[in-house]
C-alpha cells in the first residue's frame, strides 16, 4: 500500500510503500496522537524505518491496498 505523510512547514511529503494494512497504519497514527507520543514509527516493505515527529504531521494518506494491474485485459 502507498503511504504519504504531509509534514507541516515542508513543501515535500514523505512517500513510501508498506506491507501494513490501512487499518494498521490508522491504528498506529491514532495511538501515537492519543497517547502523546513524540514519534510515529512506520516501516516500508524494504525494511526501512521512518520516524516522524507527531507534532509536525499535517496528514497521513493511505493508498489502495491492491496492486495495480499491468498488461492487457481481455
Amino acid at each position: 500500500m502507498d503511504i504519504r505523510i504531509g509534514i507541516q512547514n515542508s513543501p515535500r511529503e514523505l512517500s513510501f510503500e508498506s506491507d501494513q494494512s490501512a487499518a494498521e497504519v490508522e491504528s498506529l497514527v491514532a495511538s501515537a496522537i492519543e497517547t502523546g507520543s513524540k514519534l510515529l514509527k512506520l516501516r516500508d516493505n524494504k525494511g526501512r524505518l521512518f520516524l516522524v515527529p507527531v507534532t509536525s504531521i499535517g496528514y497521513v494518506e493511505c493508498g489502495a491496498e491492491e496492486s495495480r494491474r499491468v498488461g492487457f485485459i481481455a
